[in-house]
């Protein structure tokens, strides 16, 4: 690690650092304006009117008792605004206000001696009433801004507030620029797929996350050209054996011994059903079909019609139209891999579509033996054949029509579930929504 790495600027330390950095430097810029602003060192100084009120009292003060009256007429000619006039001693209505900051500035201004009172009276200017140390009182206007309010009367509030609204903002900013690639990853994971349309993840941020984007980028490069190659080579293996399975069952028509043609024929219809079924599930995982406007009521009774002609007793339930955006061909495919199941254990079976604003639930059922609770889920997985109730020979399938049905379901953003049918049998629940993203089954 290089020496002073931590406080790289492009790694996630340094840009934690720095903002620590930038809001103790708020911190300190917002208490530093806050003192400059409100002076707590300061002592009170008593705006301009009360400034002049407490020099004019302290010259009446000071004059002899016969030259006060001259004194004030040219006050009030001087000072206008102020309207000083002398009162008699005693004035009744007077109501003394220690808690005014203008009269706490102005008492001490004046010092001892002097008794600063809250004279009764109306608008905007304050009348003060200053008693001289004879006893005798005069009394002016002090204009002011009314009562502060209770939050601006404390610096400290005032402090607090806005240092915890520059460090809640620089915080939020900090915490989106951090969490911002992470959610890109988690949308990155939720859309992964392997037809290559998914965008690589950006690379921008600290540089932890941008190499973390990149290591993500090459693994799903890496994934997608696996399972291309793997799709290649099961293809190429698929076309090399449908040859050798093409000839044997040709000489299988030259034994003479029917039980035993019999049997071979069905081994190898057997191994291509298995060949179509495993290419099937792969093209599935490979390729996305374009998303259409569909019937979904069409599709269904298409589908009970179908096994109906291959005589299955086969019933559609549902609305006569209900139009979806899907797949078309995958969701027949994958809704005739739920029937042939059906049929194969049960002798008669229900396809029901329900149909509301946001989604379709399409019920396969059938009156066989059912699933046990214990292996609902593994059966979901591929190669996985039902348990004992449902087995019934060798050629029931190979555990892959519900595998395949399910990845469809998931393909269209829906899901698959197995339920039970009173008073036996089995349910078999793909949803799917009305409105898709497309998604490609894991």
């Amino acid at each position: 690690m290089k020496p002073f790495g931590f406080f790289h600027l492009r790694g996630i330390g340094g840009q934690i650092a720095a903002l620590v950095l930038a809001s103790t430097v708020a911190l300190h810029l917002v208490v530093t304006t806050a003192f400059l602003i409100s002076r707590p060192d300061r002592p009170d100084t008593p705006p301009d009117g009360a400034h002049q009120l407490t020099d004019a009292a302290l010259l009446l003060g000071a004059a002899d008792a016969g030259d006060r009256p001259r004194l004030v007429a040219d006050l009030t000619r001087a000072f206008p605004k102020l309207g000083i006039e002398m009162l008699a001693p005693g004035a009744a209505g007077i109501v003394e206000d220690s808690d005014n900051p203008h009269l706490r500035g102005m008492r001490r201004h004046l010092g001892r001696g002097y008794k600063v009172v809250q004279l009764p009276g109306g608008g905007p200017a304050h009348r003060v009433g200053i008693e001289l140390p004879d006893g005798s009182m005069i009394a002016g206007r002090v204009e002011g801004g009314g009562p502060r309010p209770w939050f601006w009367g404390a610096p400290w509030l005032v402090t607090l507030m806005t240092a915890f609204i520059c460090i809640t903002v620089l915080g939020l900013w900090a915490a989106r620029a951090l969490a911002a690639p992470l959610s890109s990853f988690a949308r990155a994971a939720e859309n992964f797929s392997l037809d290559g349309g998914a965008d690589p993840l950006p690379e921008r941020g600290p540089e932890e996350i941008r190499s973390v984007a990149r290591a993500l980028n090459r693994m799903h490069e890496r994934i997608a050209r696996l399972m291309s190659d793997r799709t290649r080579m099961l293809a190429a293996i698929s076309h090399d054996l449908r040859t050798p399975i093409t000839r044997l069952r040709l000489r299988a028509e030259f034994i003479e011994d029917e039980t035993n043609r019999k049997r071979m024929l069905i081994d190898l219809d057997q191994m291509r059903s298995m060949l179509e079924s495993v290419l099937s599930l792969l093209r599935n995982d490979r390729k996305i079909e374009a998303v259409t406007l569909v019937d979904i009521a069409s599709t269904l009774q298409l589908i009970a019609d179908q096994f109906g002609d291959m005589g299955h007793v086969v019933h559609y339930e549902g609305p006569i139209s209900a139009t979806a955006a899907a797949r078309p061909d995958d969701l027949h495919r994958g809704v005739t891999n739920l029937v042939e199941n059906a049929v194969r254990f049960g002798a008669e079976v229900t396809i029901r579509l329900d149909a509301s604003s946001t989604k379709f639930v399409i019920d396969v059922e059938d009156d066989g033996p059912g699933i046990s609770d214990a292996r609902k889920q593994e059966m979901l997985e591929p190669f996985v054949r039902g348990d004992d109730a449902r087995t019934m020979d060798d050629s029931t399938g190979f555990g892959l029509g519900l595998s395949i049905a399910r990845a469809i379901a998931v393909a269209h953003g829906g899901e698959l579930s197995l339920h039970d049918r009173a008073p036996h049998g089995l349910i078999v629940r793909m949803q799917l929504p009305v409105w898709q993203q497309p998604r490609l089954a894991a």
